[in-house]
């Protein structure tokens, strides 16, 4: 006789993403007997090898990907007109089962100037080390070494990397560091390091360390296919949630809706895009934004949706030396594949475990470069930079191997060889989006998003430059052969920064291009046709006083409502500058653990 389906639990989960499995996994292990119910609208990534395989992450980003979502924003006259667009994770384990797996950390003063009780870095910093177990060097004391997230080197070491920090630390005159993630150190170039397991060469993300260990627990229970539509109450207390099955996991599916109850506690862990709309829906928001869509207001709380924020990035394309070492024949299948993939099963080594990128600086403009830079850059560096030495304005790094923009692509018209990407991501922008639900002229609900991007004319600033400073250190590197010229700003007829294919590098004391104001014009032009998404969105349910248009307070509760919490990027009240997988997991860390007080139960 089949066991009946439960549908009261203790604890819900709205989302099942980095965030959701840390704290989930955390609760069932400290307690094992609290019924917990993960909704997730994507699908299982158990063993899956485009989860596990870390190679395999761009697959994920192809146009017929159903493992992330693509959100479109709204058009913008900063961009030329575009409509940017967002992918956010979309299956167990959300964004962590899908991302470049690149390894940083914020600077720990980041986290203190959220101004936020109990979430200070001296709280924080001990979490951090809890989550990881650094493989990289041992005995370094902002490090973790017995946490279930493995940090590596990956299978094996690429020459283009090597190449981009000897010209960083010659030409571009910066120091060299083994570790750039000790919580301080900045525009140093260093190795980078990878949510990759050293020994299993496996991808190292949330679902499989968190939630997939403890399939041993019954208690534990993850619903696939199942998207959470809004939040149920009994007065102004979350009680459940009601969900249908998602139409792109489960298209033969019955679309009628369901309902989980919580005895506990809910918690909305859909991320920067699904936890605000899912507030929205259930009457948590704006008069303005849920009248338009017909929902009966709760709770007057007009900060949700807002406060959307994320990092500007720009792949520019380069041809590599026929000798060196990319990801390009791998991607391509060549019989380089087979060979990779039959050392990986046998060793965890090889291109399999990489990502493609191993060094980088976070870079801050030295004196002759503020110079060198748009002066209206000037008051954005002495009002947030200058005296903040830990911060870096943009991490740049180059990318063994061609990687795809989302607003240019060119894969299927450049020939099979070799590539490298420049590529430069700012980390502090000022521009500020928003998401939100909204209805077509039809009744159908969709999402009204806007990115933000390049609002705030500063933004574009040290895009303009990095483009300039990638290009001085690539075609200093050996393996440079020339620029992609499709990938690059269209340059006037008869420009210096012309961009061609080349026969080897230049000397490293080469003068540097000289841009005309036309150049300049083409740059400015370039950047806001193809600035993207550095996928880390967050900040739409921020974690501030309600006055000032937050969300949820320090313990993550919601305002206006008892029983229901937010634990995802979407609470960060400011930006951070890192890849944000980090920081997703030290919100779930410190989630579990106010969760846990509050329901008297000991961490471990």
């Amino acid at each position: 006789m089949s066991q009946p389906i439960p549908s009261e639990f203790d604890i819900v989960f709205a989302g099942g993403g980095a965030t959701a499995c840390v704290v989930a996994g955390r609760l069932a292990a400290y307690d094992p007997s609290l019924r917990i119910l993960i909704l997730e609208a994507g699908q299982h990534t158990l063993n899956k090898p485009i989860h596990v395989q870390p190679y395999q992450y761009p697959l994920n980003q192809a146009p017929t990907s159903t493992t992330v979502t693509f959100h479109m924003g709204s058009p913008s006259p900063r961009l030329n007109g575009r409509a940017p667009i967002v992918p956010s994770g979309r299956c167990v384990g959300g964004g962590s089962c899908v991302n470049f797996m690149a390894y940083t950390r914020a600077p720990a003063s980041d986290y203190d100037d959220w101004g936020v009780d109990g979430w200070e870095s001296e709280n924080l910093i001990p979490l951090m080390k809890k989550l990881e177990t650094y493989e990289v060097h041992s005995d370094r004391p902002s490090h973790g070494y017995d946490g279930p997230i493995k940090v590596s080197s990956g299978g094996c070491k690429l020459g283009v990397a090597d190449e981009f920090i000897q010209v960083g630390t010659t030409y571009h005159k910066r120091q060299y560091a083994d570790d750039t993630n000790d919580l301080e150190t900045c525009n140093t170039y260093s190795p980078w390091r990878k949510y990759i397991d050293g020994t299993t060469g496996r991808r190292s993300d949330a679902a499989h360390h968190y939630v997939y260990n403890q399939a041993h627990n019954p208690n534990l229970q993850v619903w696939d296919g199942k998207r959470v539509r809004r939040i149920i109450f009994e007065d102004k207390r979350a009680v459940g949630v009601e969900f249908a099955s998602d139409p792109v996991s489960c298209p033969d599916a019955d679309q009628s809706l369901s309902i989980a109850r919580a005895s506990k506690l809910v918690v909305i862990s859909a991320g920067a895009f699904g936890s605000p709309t899912i507030l929205e829906r259930s009457g948590i928001g704006a008069e303005a934004i849920l009248k338009r869509c017909g929902i009966e207001q709760l709770v007057n709380l007009p900060g949700v949706g807002e406060n959307y924020q994320d990092h500007n990035l720009t792949f520019v394309p380069y041809l590599a030396a026929d000798e060196a070492v990319t990801m390009d024949a791998l991607w391509r299948g060549d019989s380089i594949l087979q060979e990779s993939l039959a050392e990986w099963n046998s060793s965890g080594k090889s291109l399999i475990a990489q990502n493609g990128f191993d060094s980088k600086i976070k870079w801050r403009p030295d004196d002759e470069e503020l110079k060198a830079m748009d002066p209206a850059f000037q008051s954005r560096w002495k009002e947030f930079f200058q005296d903040r030495p830990d911060k870096a304005v943009a991490i740049l790094y180059v990318f063994a191997g061609y990687a795809q923009p989302l607003s240019r692509p060119l894969l299927s018209i450049l020939p099979p060889r070799n590539y490298m990407t420049a590529c430069h991501c700012t980390l502090y922008p000022v521009s500020i989006g928003s998401v939100h639900v909204n209805v077509t002229e039809d009744g159908k609900e969709r999402m009204d998003f806007t990115t933000g991007f390049l609002d705030d004319p500063s933004d574009i600033l040290p895009l303009n430059f990095g483009y300039k400073k990638t290009r001085e250190l690539l075609r200093r590197m050996p393996s440079y052969r020339g620029e992609v010229a499709a990938g690059h700003p269209d340059f006037p007829e008869g420009s210096a920064a012309a961009c061609r294919e080349a026969s080897g590098p230049v000397d490293l004391n080469a003068p540097d291009i000289v841009y005309t104001a036309e150049d300049d014009e083409a740059i400015d032009r370039f950047h806001r046709d193809i600035v993207q998404t550095t996928w880390h969105s967050l900040g739409t349910c921020a974690m501030k006083p309600e006055a000032d248009q937050g969300v949820v307070d320090a313990r993550l509760n919601v305002y206006g409502v008892s029983n229901l919490k937010v634990a995802d990027l979407s609470i960060s009240p400011l930006n951070v500058g890192t890849n944000t997988y980090s920081t997703a997991l030290l919100i779930g860390e410190r989630a579990a653990m106010i969760i846990a007080e509050e329901l008297g139960i000991t961490c471990i």
